[in-house]
């Protein structure tokens, strides 16, 4: 666990709740990572112990979320990321891939938690050739987000938007689908949309794990059906092998068979 009084910005720490879990701080400690706190250890403690694989499928996720940025900035000359909801930093962040192989690359992180976003403007440097940016800015005000992302991004240019386990909290799958839809429409030809979350109809554990989840006083997460997420992308052309088991999407070659994961996620450009 991390000391909250050595956390960056930690005049912060204030208006961050330790007594009750939080999603970005659970999973932030499933990948690994420190910056957590008791009460969120055991949340996702209580989590792994009805269904373990939850663990593999947070870095699932994680890899998902670096095979997909990497086929962008060398398949597709992507240059520019909108990633809203990005939690907490860990490891192979958005920018942190995108300018690894183009170190030009702009990227704006959208969260509206005070932790993410302390954490993140202390710990997430961009390249000197790119840029990297942070809004604070609900996801369901994607108005907002296009307002401020524009004083970083080029939102005439092709841009690839991010929405990684972040559609899951918002319960109504019709707000949802507007959400993406309506940030996609902001965005010219040629960008792309990169969706993933928890997937229901896979594994009843992991969805009586969620449901107990959901419950315990953490921000709710609703898992959706493999076609309400693949209902995310309708209107733009999906990159094969299309709607998939996170594991399954483009794996690295030469890695074990793929398990099937309760996590599907795609990848797909606008027309």
């Amino acid at each position: 666990m991390t000391d909250p009084a050595t956390t960056p910005e930690a005049a912060l720490r204030q208006s961050i709740d330790t007594s009750v879990p939080h999603s970005a701080r659970i999973w932030n400690y499933w990948l690994g990572g420190k910056d957590n706190y008791p009460v969120d250890e055991e949340a996702g403690d209580a989590y792994t112990a009805v269904f373990p694989g939850i663990v593999t499928i947070a870095r699932s996720s994680r890899a998902f979320l670096r095979r997909t940025i990497t086929y962008l900035v060398r398949e597709a000359g992507i240059r520019q990321f909108l990633d809203v909801g990005t939690g907490l930093p860990t490891a192979d962040n958005t920018h942190e891939v995108a300018q690894r192989l183009a170190p030009e690359a702009r990227i704006v992180y959208v969260d509206n938690d005070p932790m993410v976003l302390a954490h993140a403007r202390a710990l997430l440097y961009s390249s000197t050739e790119g840029a990297t940016a942070y809004i604070d800015a609900d996801v369901t005000d994607p108005d907002r987000i296009l307002a401020v992302a524009g004083k970083t991004l080029d939102l005439g240019r092709p841009t690839a938007l991010i929405l990684s386990n972040i559609l899951g909290h918002v319960a109504d799958h019709e707000q949802a689908s507007s959400i993406a839809t309506r940030l996609m429409n902001a965005l010219p030809s040629g960008s792309y949309l990169s969706v993933n979350d928890g997937s229901r109809g896979i594994d009843p554990v992991f969805e009586q794990a969620q449901d107990a989840y959901n419950t315990s006083g953490a921000v709710p997460y609703n898992l959706r059906t493999i076609d309400e997420i693949t209902a995310f992308f309708d209107g733009l052309e999906l990159i094969e092998p299309g709607v998939v088991p996170v594991t399954q999407w483009r794996p690295e070659p030469g890695s074990p068979a793929p398990e099937v994961v309760a996590e599907h996620g795609g990848l797909a450009r606008k027309p």
